[in-house]
């Protein structure tokens, strides 16, 4: 049986995903990093989707994408702090405007003035969505979940990136409090799941990449085997997850946060001619055993995805579209388009929103074009009907990308033709009707830098892991020892240890540390995970050797509670398996 929207002739289907996250930002700091991040995502990119997934459905269409909101940034949206500023910060923002106005009135030039305009009118717009909406940016991507218009999927609890985590039950408890996290707040449970960074790791013998607890170097410790990523998976009824793609082609080495760095030659980034049939269909990851395991993927297609990820060479980089870096201050509102690629700030030209929004439609078109033209040449190469995987950042469409919102909708208005024979499908509905086309044995990567561990673990980061990995083995005897069980204050002790070890585990602390676009924020907000970690640690152990906890250690626990206060329903018990039986986890 086909999808109702199939069509005669049809080529294949196009499935869209887009990734929400930020790292916990509630607080802890305000700007220039921390909840500043947040409050811009919401204003740039959350709401602004919303309201084209409400334009398009008074059309009756649908984006039908596979959205992802990280349990983590659904704990911030909804978080009562966040409901406190947000609105402010919109406030600030349009009263930042009406300053603008007044001084681009009184210097005669009508023309930024009139964008001023704009961005009062802007922020207007998001306040009373925001107001429409009860406050709750939750409740907006839930209507559209449920109505069909997009696929609502989870990922890892904090973004730990899996294929460096040192426990499978470290994995175990990021993919189960996710599972549950997305039940909470969706009534359901999630069918896909974004991989953070896509990072995968297949079944296999592992070791810790560097000195763990005084046992030696890495080549003196004993490898042991772990579980593959998609055995994880499939244990929590996940379906189906995304990967980049190097790992279906090893041929493939440019990865989206290198386009988006302009690091890729040109001559690397055009299409190739050769077939990679493996592209345009969903398969199961291969596993040990395929009997219990199965756990699809869809692979990202590199063509179609360097038009929207290439700042340099992409639609993104547009001359007419507004530029990111140059802001008036204070407000922080712009007022220039990119003008080019090599263009100083300085030289930077007025910005023109009407002229961007015609461009939106003509890259809309292209696109349209080139995914047809992409499932038309390669899409054919397998059984059942092509489908095209596009996967992005969210926070590209509207944030860093100014115009991405208004470009999506277009997209969809293009596929909406009758003469288009290319249909947008969420990945869900398509394996409703597509069985995957097979075993297809992946290896371990990212879609970062150089396509592997690289971004995570590297001279700079290296030191992270050897505080992340005694920190797991010592979540993981303590809930081993089942012992807060019984006991309120020691089951208050033992979730709130849980909650910090996957705050600390966030792969957006190495990212941030390598990139250096927030290191000094990163490193500290590390620190403040672990010596958070280590109290709660040093109150567990009290409490193991005296089965009581002190008034005082009630008070410090209560503080960093109240500071990092996510994932209500967290359980111990996800952390409750003895993967490294010969490694002891001594004091952190």
């Amino acid at each position: 049986m086909t999808p109702k929207n199939s069509v005669h002739n049809q080529l294949g289907y196009v499935t869209f995903t887009l990734h929400s996250h930020l790292p916990y930002v509630v607080n802890h700091g305000t700007w220039p990093h921390g909840m500043e991040w947040l409050h811009e995502a919401a204003a740039e990119t959350y709401l602004p989707l919303l309201r084209i997934f409400g334009e398009l459905e008074q059309q009756n269409l649908a984006l039908k994408a596979n959205v992802n909101l990280s349990p983590i940034l659904l704990e911030q949206l909804s978080h009562p702090v966040f409901k406190e500023e947000f609105p402010q910060y919109l406030l600030r923002k349009i009263a930042a405007a009406r300053k603008d106005a007044e001084d681009f009135g009184r210097q005669g030039d009508t023309h930024a003035l009139r964008v001023a305009n704009y961005w009062e009118w802007f922020y207007e717009q998001a306040l009373h969505h925001y107001d429409q909406l009860g406050g709750d940016i939750i409740k907006g991507f839930r209507h559209f979940y449920d109505s069909g218009a997009i696929e609502i999927i989870t990922c890892g609890a904090t973004h730990g990136y899996f294929p460096l985590l040192g426990t499978d039950s470290s994995i175990r408890a990021q993919v189960r409090t996710g599972v549950e996290t997305h039940k909470r707040y969706f009534g359901r449970r999630p069918r896909g799941i974004w991989l953070p960074e896509c990072g995968y790791r297949p079944a296999g013998e592992w070791h810790f990449p560097v000195p763990v607890n005084g046992h030696g170097s890495v080549f003196q410790q004993r490898a042991f085997y772990r579980e593959g990523v998609e055995q994880i998976l499939a244990e929590n009824e996940i379906e189906f997850f995304y990967v980049d793609t190097h790992l279906v082609d090893s041929s493939t080495h440019f990865t989206p946060y290198e386009l988006l760095a302009g690091n890729v030659p040109v001559a690397v980034e055009m299409p190739s001619d050769h077939p990679q049939k493996n592209f345009y269909r969903a398969y199961y990851a291969d596993t040990p055993d395929r009997r219990t395991t199965q756990a699809a993927f869809f692979t990202r297609d590199p063509r179609t995805g360097i038009q929207v990820w290439s700042g340099e060479h992409g639609y993104p980089g547009d001359a007419n579209y507004l530029e990111f870096h140059k802001k008036r201050w204070p407000g922080g509102h712009r007022y220039w388009r990119i003008t080019g690629p090599k263009a100083d700030l300085g030289d930077k030209l007025p910005y023109f929103p009407a002229v961007a929004q015609q461009r939106t439609r003509e890259h809309a078109g292209h696109f349209a074009h080139i995914t047809a033209q992409a499932l038309k040449n390669y899409g054919r190469n397998g059984p059942g009907m092509p489908v095209l995987c596009a996967p992005f950042d969210s926070e590209l469409f509207g944030h860093w990308w100014f115009e991405g919102p208004e470009w999506l909708k277009n997209v969809v208005l293009e596929y909406a033709r009758p003469e288009s024979q290319v249909k947008l499908i969420s990945s869900a509905e398509y394996l409703d009707h597509y069985s995957p086309a097979g075993f297809v044995a992946l290896p371990e990567g990212s879609w970062g830098a150089n396509s592997d561990n690289s971004v995570w673990f590297n001279d700079d980061t290296a030191w992270t892991w050897k505080h992340i990995y005694p920190a797991e083995l010592a979540v993981q005897q303590m809930a081993n020892s089942g012992l807060w069980r019984g006991n309120q204050i020691a089951t208050k002790l033992a979730k709130q240890v849980c909650r910090e070890l996957l705050l600390l585990e966030s792969s957006d602390w190495q990212f941030l540390i390598t990139t250096k676009h927030a290191r000094d924020y990163a490193e500290k907000r590390f620190d403040t995970h672990l010596e958070q970690l280590r109290t709660l640690l040093d109150i567990w152990r009290r409490y193991q050797a005296t089965r009581r906890i002190s008034p005082e250690l009630q008070h410090e626990l209560q503080k960093i509670e109240d500071r990092d206060c996510v994932f209500p329903d967290i359980e111990p018990e996800h952390w409750a398996t003895v993967a490294v039986p010969e490694l002891v986890a001594k004091s952190l």
